[in-house]
């Protein structure tokens, strides 16, 4: 294991209510992982699968004005070259299977089957859902304890969250992963999903998920992911771990610094809104508004 003495020593504290950074979480990546070893390099690198994802998803959705985040890890020409189709022979071809994330060719073999059949139709929401659904997967099998249980622990958080949501507005509950938990909320009909013997705090995340101010419960998220990433990081001392908490932390102030109040509450005001039209737009409300007015 690799101790960052210097490194470590040397990161400006972080506190939830700063309201000004020093650096964004790309300059943290230009000056950090440089520093790392190469084994220390994937699992940093992890974090920033995420902007990789939602990259992959704009070129498919359309390849010729697809915005290109340029804090993933895979750069646009290694992108668009994953994407060429290989020749097999003269006039025949292939899709590509050399991806630089193993999950992405999963993800790739089962879109492209998709695609391959006549009624093929885009649905943005359930292939991002899916590529999500496969990076947690792969990041909680990192091998490095810690890091491993925080992707967990943010999968459930999510999920938690989304299953709450769904109730809420009565929509057949998705989630992402197949864990205990990810099961527990397709399948239980208790008011906790019967999550309260399985996960710690479950009565603080359950108060959070049923907070009506969207604004204040994105906040009481935060602060929740910043005390576990404190809990957890305690005895870690100058680790790899210590480096990924901290950009994790990073990101959650630079994402607050970006949203005054109002601006915060406007977001997600829209949001909610988008959830409502979802639902009446859903099969089984039209049905429903339909047999109501017979």
């Amino acid at each position: 294991m690799t101790y960052y003495y210097y490194l470590i020593a040397g990161l400006p504290d972080l506190k939830i209510e700063d309201n000004k950074l020093t650096f964004s979480i790309s300059r943290f990546k230009e000056d950090v992982r440089p520093q790392l070893s190469r084994t220390d390099r994937r699992l940093f690198d992890k974090f920033y699968n995420k902007f990789d994802n939602q990259n992959l998803l704009n070129y498919l959705k359309d390849k010729e004005t697809a915005k290109f985040d340029e804090r993933g890890s895979i750069t646009k020409d290694e992108l668009e070259e994953c994407m060429r189709p290989v020749m097999i022979r003269e006039d025949e071809y292939r899709p590509n299977d050399k991806f630089p994330l193993p999950y992405f060719k999963t993800f790739m073999a089962e879109y492209n089957e998709a695609q391959a059949a006549e009624t093929f139709v885009m649905d943005s929401a359930k292939w991002e859902n899916r590529l999500a659904g496969l990076y947690y997967e792969w990041a909680m099998k990192c091998g490095r304890k810690l890091i491993a249980d925080w992707f967990e622990f943010n999968l459930n958080i999510n999920n938690i969250m989304a299953a709450y949501n769904c109730r809420k507005y009565k929509m057949d509950i998705e989630v992402l992963g197949n864990n205990p938990v990810a099961e527990a909320l397709k399948t239980s009909k208790q008011r906790d999903f019967g999550l309260t013997e399985i996960i710690e705090d479950f009565d603080l995340i359950q108060r959070i998920a049923e907070e009506t101010d969207l604004y204040e419960r994105e906040k009481k998220l935060d602060l929740l992911k910043w005390q576990w990433l404190d809990e957890h990081t305690f005895f870690k001392y100058f680790s790899v771990e210590v480096v990924f908490a901290y950009l994790i932390k990073l990101e959650i102030i630079e994402r607050w610094i970006s949203l005054d109040p109002v601006e915060g509450e406007k977001l997600f005001r829209s949001l909610i809104n988008n959830l409502k039209d979802s639902v009446l737009n859903s099969p089984e409300s039209i049905n429903l508004q339909k047999n109501e007015l017979k």
